[in-house]
């Protein structure tokens, strides 16, 4: 698989681990009056977003979609569970979701810099899009801790 199918297909895998979560977050805010709420219904957004594109771009090019295991959501799902029962806080979601998207950023930039020379500039553009939306989350959440 080239580079540019490769990085999509690491975008696939993390918008939708994205969705996953945080689906399942909201589901499980879904009774509380959480002022997060709002800011983490527009990072799914954008993490559907980028999920479509991504789609798009891998089924244009006919390779068959990777996605996550049901083991990895299910041990996700566990966890969110087990984290909003214990503290279901402003502060616990965004810490609980900044760390998760700092893993997913980081993982990002390293993608962007082994591929950079190596993928179209669309597709870097793409990536590095990504990348930035998971920094701004990043920093949109912070205000809660």
């Amino acid at each position: 698989m080239n580079e540019n199918l490769e990085l999509y297909q690491h975008i696939l895998k993390d918008s939708d681990m994205g969705k996953y979560t945080i689906s399942k977050l909201l589901d499980d805010l879904k009774e509380k009056d959480n002022k997060i709420k709002k800011i983490v219904e527009d990072i799914l957004h954008q993490y559907e977003s980028f999920y479509e594109e991504a789609k798009e771009y891998l089924l244009e090019h006919q390779v068959s979609l990777e996605k996550n295991g049901k083991m990895s959501k299910m041990g996700a799902s566990m966890g969110i569970e087990k984290e909003v029962k214990s503290d279901n806080s402003d502060s616990s979601i965004a810490e609980m979701l900044i760390q998760g998207l700092a893993m997913g950023s980081l993982d990002m930039e390293k993608k962007i810099g082994n591929y950079e020379k190596e993928v179209d500039k669309k597709q870097l553009k793409f990536a590095k899009d990504f990348w930035k939306f998971q920094e701004s989350s990043i920093q949109k959440l912070k205000k809660f801790l």
